[in-house]
């Protein structure tokens, strides 16, 4: 067998472990789960990702840029896997989930998320080698997205207005009261519930998320094996992160500008990238620094305004 295709079972039995630890062993449900042991789960999910990074390093052909490019679409995506999860926050507050209920939704989400972005990052792929021109457009969609979330205000959340919860709710009747599950039988009847139609808002919400985050990855490697692999590793571990960002968003106030920058650079590289291929030692070290220097800001600026207001 190749070195690829060994990979790709070490990769699949990782993530098999990974997943039946964090969605089914570690039951959030019994055990709230604190900012510590927040902070410490999401130490273990970098730290298994980082090791497979080095092994790739190491083992893999021309590891050295396979490495890079992992560790830079990595980072890109964990990123917007931040940012991302303020607005499942949002989420979780307008709908009225309790904490109880909050890691049952984002184990589905999550699921969920896996499976999309494996769908979109092959389509993805298949359409540039296809047709080349494609990556032209995922520039521009890249550049528009850095645009807006740099200089526009962040729409409010209206779940009424959002699609899929509008056709859940002429198909099945909802259960108003305060259930704990997506689904409830009454009567021989079927109902959704709360939990159900928030589920459904995160994962509409993470489609749209990944429209951005795909072709972002996909302008650091073409290589399946590197998007899929880095984007599924991204995501592991995101429902302890959320609990961990949950206590500390103020670490991350200005991280969206970083993004917004960053979006902008790999619009660019893929623009040009038909006249000139920019390193991907480049591009890791723009994405290391930005990443750095927008958290660096948001403490600075917070710890700026604490004095102040003691002042």
């Amino acid at each position: 067998m190749t070195t690829q295709l060994w990979y790709w079972i070490i990769f699949t039995i990782l993530v098999s472990v990974m997943l039946a630890i964090d969605l089914w062993f570690t039951d959030h449900r019994k055990t709230k789960l604190g900012i510590k042991r927040a902070l410490i789960w999401s130490a273990i999910w970098i730290g298994v990702a980082l090791l497979y990074n080095i092994s790739i390093y190491f083992k893999f052909p021309n590891g050295h840029v396979k490495a890079m490019e992992f560790l830079a679409a990595y980072l890109i995506e964990k990123s917007l896997s931040v940012d991302n999860l303020f607005v499942f926050i949002m989420i979780f507050t307008i709908m009225g989930i309790e904490d109880r209920d909050q890691p049952h939704i984002l184990k589905w989400g999550i699921i969920g998320a896996i499976i999309f972005r494996i769908i979109f990052i092959l389509a993805g792929v298949a359409l540039i080698q296809k047709f080349e021109f494609v990556i032209y457009l995922f520039g521009i969609i890249l550049l528009y997205t850095s645009y807006k979330m740099a200089f526009t205000e962040e729409k409010k959340i209206e779940p009424e207005k959002n699609l899929f919860v509008k056709l859940a709710s002429k198909i099945f009747p909802i259960k108003t009261n305060n259930v704990h599950k997506f689904f409830v039988k009454e009567n021989k009847k079927v109902y959704i519930t709360n939990l159900f139609l928030t589920l459904l808002l995160i994962e509409s919400t993470d489609i749209v998320f990944a429209i951005d985050s795909i072709p972002a990855v996909i302008a650091i490697s073409r290589d399946p094996f590197i998007v899929i692999t880095s984007n599924i590793f991204a995501i592991l571990g995101l429902r302890a992160l959320y609990f961990a960002l949950a206590g500390i968003m103020g670490l991350f106030r200005y991280l969206k500008y970083g993004i917004s920058f960053l979006l902008f650079f790999v619009g660019i590289k893929m623009l040009i990238s038909e006249f000139y291929h920019v390193p991907i030692y480049v591009s890791l070290t723009v994405i290391a620094v930005t990443i750095t220097i927008s958290i660096l800001a948001s403490i600075v600026i917070k710890e700026n305004k604490i004095i102040e207001n003691k002042n």
